[in-house]
C-alpha cells in the first residue's frame, strides 16, 4: 500500500481534515523562509490534536541538530525530514542526540543525485524537484531503478498519481502545494488526493 504524507499543515482545521482522511504522515515545516513555517509551540499544539495513528514529520533546512533532536525527543514530531544540504556528518551527529527516524530529501536533477540518495544512511529518502514545495514535477525516468524505498514528492496531484504509482511504486507520496488554495490547505483537495492514492491501492 502506498503511504501518504500531507505536508505543510499549520492550522487546527488542517489537522481535523487529516484525522478524517488518515494519511500515514503529516508534515510540520520549521524552515523560517517557508510560508508554511510553524513555531515549535504551534506544532506542539497541533500535535496534541493529531490522531495517534498519524506520524508527524518535522521539515528542517540546515537547522541546528540540537534543535531538531529536542523536538524529536519531546515527541512534538515523530520523524525529522532534512531538506537542505545536510550531509552524512550531520546525520551522524543527529543520531547521537536522538534515536527517532530521519528522512533525507534529495533534489533529483542528475544521475549523481540518485547515487547520493541511494547511499544515504538516513532511515528514509525523499526524492523531490527544486527546493521542495514548488509544485513542479521532475523527470521520473531518472528514478525508475532506485533500489530502496522512497517518498516521492514534487508536483503530485490526482491527475498524475495513477501514473506515478504504477510507474514507480514509491513507498510513499508527499504533497504540499498540490493540496492548497491561495496558500492554505484545502480540505477538498486533500480529500481528492487521498482518494486518488487509495483508489490505486485497491486496483
Amino acid at each position: 500500500m502506498t503511504k501518504i504524507k500531507l505536508c505543510g499543515l499549520s492550522r487546527p482545521c488542517d489537522i481535523e481534515a487529516a484525522n478524517e482522511l488518515r494519511p500515514e504522515y503529516i508534515g510540520f515545516v520549521f524552515a523560517s523562509k517557508s510560508k508554511r513555517c510553524v513555531t515549535p509551540e504551534k506544532a506542539g499544539q497541533l500535535k496534541r490534536l493529531l490522531a495517534p495513528q498519524i506520524q508527524a514529520v518535522g521539515v528542517f533546512v540546515e537547522e541546528n541538530p540540537e534543535t531538531v533532536a529536542k523536538l524529536l525527543n519531546a515527541r512534538i514530531i515523530d520523524m525529522a525530514q532534512l531538506h537542505g544540504r545536510e550531509d552524512e556528518n550531520y546525520i551522524g551527529q543527529l543520531r547521537t542526540l536522538t534515536d527517532q527516524p530521519i528522512i533525507k530529501a534529495f533534489r533529483m536533477d542528475t544521475e549523481s543525485d540518485i547515487l547520493e540518495a541511494e547511499s544515504s544512511t538516513a532511515d528514509y529518502i525523499l526524492l523531490d524537484s527544486g527546493n521542495g514545495g514548488t509544485g513542479t514535477v521532475f523527470d521520473w525516468k531518472l528514478i525508475q531503478n532506485v533500489n530502496r524505498p522512497y517518498f516521492l514528492a514534487g508536483g503530485l496531484g490526482p491527475e498524475n498519481l495513477e501514473k506515478a504509482i504504477k510507474l514507480l511504486n514509491p513507498y510513499a507520496v508527499d504533497v504540499s502545494s498540490g493540496i492548497e488554495t491561495d496558500g492554505f490547505k484545502d480540505k477538498t483537495k486533500m480529500t481528492a488526493f487521498v482518494a486518488a492514492v487509495r483508489k490505486e491501492d485497491r486496483i
